[in-house]
């Protein structure tokens, strides 16, 4: 494990530059701490808001329904555009709340498929790879899950130094450790050690190793990292799916995925787009469509969400 795997270190107050972002986490504390109910609807609020005033956020994910959904009319894409931005807004509470807050009142509201899986794998000593996708409910049921079994996370570190620290430290509350997308290493001594590690390897993500594989009929810059890490781990690759229905939580463990890793590390990376896209597909209006995530093309830039 890298020496900050399980540790948030703060930045100094001293610096006046970290003054703004402190102030501003002062707030989303004190919001995390707010009745569950009254967070939902102030998300709502914050999603209508936001489908306003992030003009290319709305024309990307516009775009992406229409790439994902041409069966579907405009109206019914127009409605799960305004749906998704909903969930956008209540997806920021839930953050606040799961980092920072308490989900007493939310544990008996959640249901869980598939631990057997999880458990026999912890059995066997052997390392897991959850593999989920941007649903805005990933942090709440993380959080979650962690009420069931010893679950580390992969994340990509923040520029914000007082961000980065919010952040893990919130994190850290529940979570076993958190690694970095670069710490590679400690990656592998943890899943080689038998850990449980959760990521989503569906966002675009310039400078690592990618392959072009389909995602919804669409050619999509997808990152190998799962191939890679089942590769030199032996680790299960196990589908984790999550939703919310009102106030209820929805946790899906899927069956470890066979004969993975393959020597195909396109067809390995197409799979994990697959398992993705079948999540999407169960809950279209939480998952975050915001991202531009066609947005690079073999032969360079698309001209989608121009």
């Amino acid at each position: 494990m890298s020496d900050n795997a399980s540790t948030a270190t703060r930045p100094s107050l001293r610096n006046p530059r970290h003054w703004p972002t402190f102030a501003f986490m002062l707030v989303a504390f004190a919001i995390a701490r707010l009745p569950w109910m009254l967070q939902r609807a102030l998300g709502r609020g914050v999603g209508t808001v936001a489908y306003r005033l992030a003009s290319s956020r709305r024309r990307a994910a516009e775009v992406n329904l229409k790439l994902c959904f041409p069966e579907k009319d405009d109206a019914w894409r127009q409605r799960l555009l305004r749906d998704s931005f909903d969930a956008l807004g209540v997806g920021i509470f839930e953050f606040a709340r799961a980092w920072w807050g308490s989900i007493d009142s939310i544990r008996p509201q959640v249901q869980i498929e598939g631990l057997e899986h999880l458990h026999r794998m912890q059995a066997e000593g052997r390392g897991v790879l959850l593999v989920s996708g941007h649903f805005m409910t990933l942090e709440m049921c993380g959080r979650l899950l962690c009420d069931h079994v010893e679950l580390s996370g992969m994340y990509r570190k923040h520029r914000n130094p007082v961000y980065e620290w919010a952040v893990k430290f919130g994190r850290l509350r529940y979570a076993k450790a958190m690694y970095a997308n670069e710490d590679i290493r400690a990656t592998v001594r943890h899943l080689k050690k038998g850990g449980f590690l959760w990521y989503a390897p569906d966002q675009d993500m310039r400078g690592k190793d990618t392959v072009f594989v389909p995602f919804f009929g669409h050619t999509a810059s997808t990152i190998t990292a799962t191939h890679q890490l089942a590769r030199m781990t032996g680790c299960a690759v196990i589908p984790y799916f999550h939703r919310r229905e009102g106030g209820k939580y929805f946790l899906k463990i899927g069956a470890p995925l066979e004969n993975f890793p393959s020597e195909d590390v396109e067809a390995d990376t197409a799979r994990v787009n697959q398992a993705i896209e079948a999540m999407v597909r169960e809950a279209p209006d939480q998952y975050l469509w915001i991202h531009r995530r066609f947005k690079r093309q073999p032969g360079g830039r698309s001209d989608y969400y121009r």
